[in-house]
């Protein structure tokens, strides 16, 4: 009887370790792929749809585009892991039996105990929350006027705040609409802990975008009306969206695996195994260990260039074969801000940092890269002008 290998989420973790794992398997194993959404998002697109929600036929890539006949895809919400039984837990009810489980779920928003977050803000971690954020910046646009604009506020001036408000500046000037932005951020700089030069060229378009910021004092509490900032500023909100940091998935906090007490996300080696030598990490939902004692970031890039190491290391334990380390190489960092976008430390590109036309070409082009990877160069076309 062959081995079941199991593979959880669709993301870039997820859905590359499931091609990377067919093309290495050759019929060793079996190979299952489970997730609560039957397609794979683009995520790092995402924030397009904010401005306009057709984008979402071209980063929504179904699974079985992706995946090989011979992959069994099973839809559910992961709702545990036994490691004992060795079985993953659906919400409906059933169980999947594995010999070998690869976890990508991906991470959850962290709200760190801010009272009134959780319950009043939209975030930006699948396709129905950037739907849902078009949706109520459509609505509080539409009641707004010149005297008493539409107010939203952003918080956390990450990649995805940053991204989010650029999008939302793109809605309000694409539609002559009358909706005020602003960005905050706890620490004293847009994009905390990059570049000096990156954090300049990024709040400069953020500005010429007409967006607000907000740096030095974080949010302390939010209610349905107000989100209070330091110790004494209250901004009035119409949309609340927060994408302040990133933890781990329930579905993994009472698995019998080693992992952060705080976040749940899981402690992985270099070769993506957890201290259950069944289980394999990578992604979001896990801290991989990593040559400077850093884990790796919880970026797309990251997930996307470890998938392909994770399965091949999956398939070798299958064979019983020595198992190979991966170690993150950073290729640079590509941000948009709506139509714009800024560059910085890009692998073969002389200037350190760099905006305008090859900027925004090569935001569109790593999108169509992935998409061409992962599905075909048919479907990478056919969306590079909504990138």
């Amino acid at each position: 009887m062959s081995d079941n290998v199991v593979v959880l989420g669709s993301g870039y973790a997820g859905a590359g370790a499931v091609q990377s794992l067919e093309s290495r398997l050759n019929g060793a194993a079996d190979l299952t792929w489970v997730s609560d959404v039957d397609y794979h998002l683009v995520l790092h697109e995402s924030h397009r749809c904010i401005r306009n929600p057709a984008v979402q036929e071209k980063i929504t890539i179904p699974v079985d585009e992706i995946r090989s006949p011979s992959t069994t895809f099973r839809q559910g919400r992961v709702v545990g892991i036994d490691t004992d039984d060795r079985t993953v837990e659906l919400e409906d009810g059933d169980d999947i039996d594995y010999d070998y489980l690869l976890v990508a779920v991906g991470s959850s928003t962290a709200f760190f105990g801010i009272q009134g977050l959780e319950e009043y803000a939209h975030t930006l971690k699948s396709l129905d929350d950037a739907l849902g954020i078009h949706s109520a910046v459509s609505e509080a646009a539409a009641a707004a006027t010149r005297d008493d604009p539409a107010q939203v506020v952003v918080g956390g001036a990450g990649l995805s705040g940053i991204q989010t408000a650029g999008e939302i500046a793109e809605f309000r000037d694409d539609r002559n609409a009358n909706v005020d932005i602003h960005l905050v951020e706890g620490l004293d700089r847009v994009f905390p802990n990059n570049d000096p030069q990156l954090q300049g060229a990024l709040r400069k378009r953020l500005e010429e975008a007409d967006v607000e910021i907000h740096t030095g004092e974080f949010i302390g509490e939010v209610d349905d009306e107000r989100v209070y900032v330091g110790e004494d500023t209250e901004m009035a909100y119409d949309v609340l969206v927060w994408t302040g940091g990133i933890t781990g998935r329930d579905c993994v906090a009472d698995a019998e695996i080693d992992k952060d007490e705080r976040s749940h996300r899981l402690f992985a080696d270099r070769t993506f195994e957890t201290d259950d030598d069944r289980v394999f990490a990578l992604g979001d939902c896990a801290l991989v260990d990593q040559p400077d004692e850093k884990p790796a970031p919880p970026t797309a890039q990251a997930a996307w260039d470890a998938a392909e190491v994770a399965g091949e290391n999956v398939a070798r334990r299958v064979r019983g074969q020595p198992l190979t380390e991966w170690t993150y190489k950073d290729k640079g960092t590509v941000v948009s801000v709506g139509e714009k976008a800024v560059a910085h430390d890009v692998m073969y590109f002389p200037l350190t940092t760099f905006g305008g036309l090859p900027a925004k070409l090569l935001k569109k082009g790593i999108a169509a890269r992935w998409i061409a990877d992962i599905d075909g160069l048919g479907r990478a076309i056919d969306a590079w002008s909504d990138m």
